[in-house]
């Protein structure tokens, strides 16, 4: 039997991404100042200084309450860009594996072709026809990450449409839909989680590079991405300015990777321990 015990890849997940979310969440209502507030006779205090908890930048803005803001743009992004990839490519991977035949394969043929695309590259296609804007870097990496989701429902619904009891409800004439709906969805819930926490990491790393270069949310609003890329040319004079933008990126990704590492402990049956008789 497997013991009571959380996953500790788990706990670390749940306790960086509650960081992550609380900052985000503090940040709707309250920053120790404003984000965008420029003090240049305050620029480049050290941490603690003046009252500024991680110090100032070039500009003399408050270090620590553009993280929380930039916390806030990474958690938005994030969210926006996995209901996207789940809200297309499900359906799509739900219609392959229940309708096989030629509608399985153009799906899965669009999905390979989509796939051919890094999301980083997608977005920077969408920035080069549309203008740079939080809004193109999340539908730019929500499309690029549609079939992902797409893959792992076909694949998982091939699985369950193999079952007897889908066969049973098939012969009393359920529909697509309501089979879709009632039976293979919920059974590939515990897969979808899991691919989501690992879609939400991906997003953060993809919109923190178009940040970086010039690509994604635009100023003033506070970007992970933008503050690193601010702050490289000023490495020899103030190297904490690109710590604490690169320690947030690095720190979410670990969070959102454990967490999914984690919950494919928990949820995925076929990694239950098994412990031998005594005897």
């Amino acid at each position: 039997m497997r013991g009571s015990r959380l996953p500790i890849s788990l706990i670390i997940g749940v306790v960086l991404v509650g960081l992550v979310v609380l900052a985000a969440l503090v940040s709707i209502v309250w920053t120790p100042a404003d984000p965008a507030h420029v003090d240049v006779a305050a620029r480049f205090r050290g941490p603690g200084s003046g009252g500024a908890l991680l110090g100032t930048d070039q500009l003399g803005r408050d270090e620590f309450s553009r993280v929380m803001a930039g916390a806030r743009n990474t958690l938005l992004v994030g969210i926006v860009t996995v209901l996207i990839a789940i809200g297309v490519g499900v359906p799509l991977g739900g219609l392959a594996a229940l309708r096989r035949g030629l509608v399985e394969d153009a799906t899965m043929r669009a999905a390979d072709v989509l796939l051919a695309f890094p999301a980083l590259l997608l977005a920077i296609m969408f920035a080069s026809v549309f203008n740079p804007s939080t809004l193109t870097a999340m539908a730019a990496i929500g499309i690029a990450l549609v079939p992902v989701f797409a893959r792992v429902v076909r694949g998982a619904g091939l699985q369950i449409m193999q079952q007897d009891f889908i066969t049973v409800t098939r012969t009393y004439g359920a529909g697509t839909v309501w089979t879709f709906v009632r039976h293979v969805l919920p059974n590939v819930s515990s897969v979808l989680i899991v691919q989501a926490t690992v879609a939400f990491a991906i997003a953060i790393l993809a919109e923190a590079a178009l940040s970086y270069l010039g690509l994604g949310t635009p100023p003033p609003t506070p970007s992970w991405g933008r503050m690193l890329s601010e702050s490289q040319t000023l490495l020899d004079q103030a190297p904490l300015l690109a710590f604490w933008p690169g320690a947030s990126i690095a720190l979410a990704v670990l969070g959102f990777n454990l967490l999914g590492d984690g919950l494919r402990d928990l949820l995925d049956p076929k990694l239950i321990e098994r412990v031998p008789a005594q005897g």
